[in-house]
């Protein structure tokens, strides 16, 4: 009798494995450090690349969609940032429905202490990872991405 071929499924545990240790290190770190999780930190490196330009701001599905939460998940997260002091909200000055949301002066500064840590959190945790056979070519796809 022949084995299956669990190939894809295999890829996908290993993948799974991979994000799943790295943002648990990252976690830690940008915690404990900044009081800070990955999911804010995110939203706020997200926003932080938004400009006056064409397509520049972010509506509030166009964030969920960048972090990859649910739209009512992310405006709880950005409620809990500008509660915090790290967002504001605006309307759209030209679709008075839409809201845009951006970075305050103390968010872009604790976003900027806060970089270190979450690099040097990612590399610990790429390292560590890539001792583990199944985990390393995927490591060594991620560090290429990375230039």
């Amino acid at each position: 009798m022949t084995r299956p071929d669990h190939g894809l499924a295999h890829g996908w545990c290993a993948l799974t494995s991979l994000h799943g240790r790295i943002e648990a290190h990252v976690e830690r770190a940008l915690q404990a450090e900044h009081e800070l999780s990955v999911r804010e930190f995110a939203v706020l490196d997200v926003l932080s690349d938004q400009h006056d330009g064409d397509g520049g701001h972010f509506r509030m599905n166009q964030l969920a969609d960048a972090i990859v939460l649910s739209q009512s998940a992310t405006t709880r997260l950005v409620t809990r940032l500008e509660d915090r002091g790290l967002l504001s909200r605006y309307l759209c000055p030209t679709d008075r429905r839409g809201i845009y949301t951006n970075v305050t002066p103390a968010g872009l500064a604790l976003l900027a202490d806060a970089r270190p840590t979450h690099d040097r959190a990612l590399a610990e945790a790429l390292t560590a990872a890539e001792s583990r056979p199944e985990l390393a070519p995927l490591v060594a796809t991620v560090r290429r991405m990375g230039g």
